[in-house]
């Protein structure tokens, strides 16, 4: 048996201690959704034995070894259609989006491909040819869009991630009808290559997960800057206290479309917050509403015409009329109308920034009720529009999100929060988001079971490290770093000037060292420790290792794993390998026999 919810860790731990295969894993997830009977989830489910050849191929010390995930589609998967729910834009992709190729390369494993409100124009779900994926929680309700098919996926228990994308709230609404985790991070943080666009210049691809502590493993592994995504950005991670200023809606602001249960659950949850010793602050909402009214009243809707105008003008009739209806909009906008629209929200942003400088952090409800499929058709527009209330000013005004789950109504629908702060706020959300998810206690999913990982409590001088070998993530020393609460915060390279070394040490390890000569850059981790952590793990080091500051890719320095320039007279150079962990696959690797002639 597998646990309840899915977690990560946990299932990272039974691989590692053989209760349990990466291909076992596979075959399991994968005959649930076949069984699964809502129909709508998926648009492209992958081939039983595809997806196990895939399984038996996973290097089982990798952080995400065997961890099977949906991806949305309209977010590319090599040799899977690319639909983005509209048969007649599909097309065969020949690599993996950017974010999907970092996923893999930790041992991740893609299902297939769930189904969306059509080009992600939506909130709901309902606007695919393909059907309206319904809450894992009631299946004549909506799962929330546009990424409906993959929070049903990861609210059922089909996968144990799940990749989505938000514009307007379409990973943090589904979050809040399916009872999961949705992180909304900061715009450009993980890279959109390989993703159909909605709005290029607000999309984000978003994670669904079943406790914060996956969502930010998960991040620190598909984040960072990628050359061909003219908007990504690498990470530069702030701070945010353990007891915020917390702005909250002012009691006129606290619109539910007449839901008083999703009413009592905001204040419920609200309460709780206070319980924490956060501050709750009520602020003004109206210039952060009037922000939201322009992604779709004004001329911003035009960049989701520019995203597929050759296909539109082409195909206009091939669509889903709702959509078409929305993008060709966009047509009575011309360009001077963009240039009044940007800076109306530029005034508007003055007044957020205010507003923002006053507090930490937001915390609202991440949507103001649910509807049915059948309410949703017939007012389409309108109750979408209900829908992003709370979401639709969140990339408009470069904010970081996470929506939480925060209880159920008596009919056993969920209801979600959810934390806003500034960019690359990201993970000081996520603990805050966790700390509230645990206090809450609505649990993950579909069962609303307990998640049992959770994030260590984050310490504003956390020290960073970089390691390059056996403090690996999955390898023999890890739970060195593990024992000692340190937390995985980047997966990346160092710049292109690092040879590396097998030692003559027991048990294995390499040995980085500086060397303006080479060009090659070392994968490596950067890991974040307390200070009294820090000092302890140095403390505890055996020669011929030393700790000095490695440079990353990014150009910043940090502490990081070296060795004793004596240590190398006897080494192997392994540079060519780009890696420790490269290396020991490849030595490990039982060389191809020559038939003999």
């Amino acid at each position: 048996m597998i646990p309840d919810p899915l977690e990560i860790a946990v299932l990272r731990r039974m691989i590692r201690e053989g209760q349990l295969t990466v291909p076992e894993l596979a075959g399991l997830l994968h005959d649930r959704a076949v069984a699964y009977p809502d129909p709508a989830v998926f648009i492209a489910l992958r081939d039983r034995a595809d997806l196990l050849a895939e399984a038996a191929s996973i290097d089982p010390t990798l952080p995400l070894a065997g961890m099977v995930f949906a991806v949305k589609d309209n977010i590319d998967v090599a040799g899977l259609p690319t639909t983005a729910a509209c048969p007649a834009f599909s097309y065969v992709p020949v690599k993996d989006a950017a974010v999907v190729a970092r996923l893999r390369a930790a041992g991740a494993i893609p299902l297939g491909k769930t189904n969306l409100d059509q080009f992600a124009t939506g909130l709901n779900g309902t606007r695919s040819p393909h059907g309206a994926p319904r809450s894992v929680f009631g299946n004549a309700y909506v799962s929330g869009g546009s990424s409906s098919g993959s929070a049903v996926a990861a609210g059922a228990g089909l996968c144990v991630f799940a990749l989505g994308t938000d514009t307007a709230g379409s990973g943090r609404v589904p979050a809040g009808f399916n009872n999961l985790i949705g992180l909304k991070p900061t715009r450009g943080r993980i890279p959109a290559s390989g993703v159909v666009p909605a709005c290029q210049s607000l999309d984000c691809v978003s994670i669904f997960a079943n406790s914060a502590a996956d969502a930010a493993l998960i991040l620190a592994i598909a984040q960072g800057h990628q050359p061909d995504d003219p908007y990504s950005r690498a990470p530069a991670d702030i701070a945010l206290p353990p007891r915020p200023r917390i702005g909250v809606l002012a009691p006129a602001e606290r619109v539910f479309a007449d839901d008083a249960a999703y009413a009592a659950l905001h204040e419920a949850a609200l309460t709780r917050a206070a319980a924490l010793g956060w501050t709750l602050v009520e602020i003004d909402y109206a210039p952060f509403r009037a922000a939201a009214a322009l992604l779709y009243e004004d001329a911003f809707v035009a960049e989701r015409l520019a995203a597929i105008r050759p296909f539109f003008h082409g195909h206009a009739d091939a669509m889903d009329p709702v959509v078409a209806a929305i993008i060709g909009g966009a047509e009575r906008f011309d360009a001077a109308d963009a240039f009044i629209a940007a800076t109306r929200l530029m005034g508007l942003r003055q007044q957020t920034d205010a507003i923002l400088a006053g507090i930490d952090a937001m915390l609202l409800p991440t949507s103001p009720t649910i509807y049915t499929v059948a309410e949703l058709r017939a007012q389409p527009i309108a109750r979408n529009a209900m829908l992003g209330r709370y979401t639709n000013f969140v990339n408009l005004l470069d904010l970081a999100a996470v929506a939480l789950p925060a209880g159920f109504r008596p009919d056993g629908l969920p209801f979600g929060m959810t934390l806003i702060g500034p960019a690359f706020s990201d993970r000081a959300l996520l603990h805050l988001a966790d700390v509230l998810h645990d206090a809450i206690g609505a649990g993950a999913g579909a069962t609303r079971a307990h998640p049992t990982t959770t994030l260590p409590r984050p310490v504003d001088d956390r020290i960073s490290l970089i390691v390059a070998g056996a403090h690996l993530s999955g390898m023999a020393l890890n739970h060195e770093l593990t024992d000692r609460g340190a937390i995985l915060e980047d997966v990346t390279t160092t710049a292109p000037a690092y040879r590396l070394y097998a030692l003559s040490t027991t048990p294995p390890k390499p040995g980085l060292v500086r060397d303006e000569t080479s060009t090659t850059a070392i994968a490596v981790e950067r890991w974040s420790l307390t200070p009294a952590a820090f000092a302890s793990f140095v403390a505890s080091l055996p020669a011929p290792m030393t700790i000095g500051k490695v440079e990353l890719a990014d150009n910043t320095l940090h502490p990081g794993f070296c060795c004793e320039p004596t240590a190398i007279a006897n080494a192997t150079d392994i540079t060519a390998h780009g890696g420790w962990r490269a290396y020991r696959a490849s030595i490990s690797t039982p060389p191809v026999q020559e038939a003999i002639t």
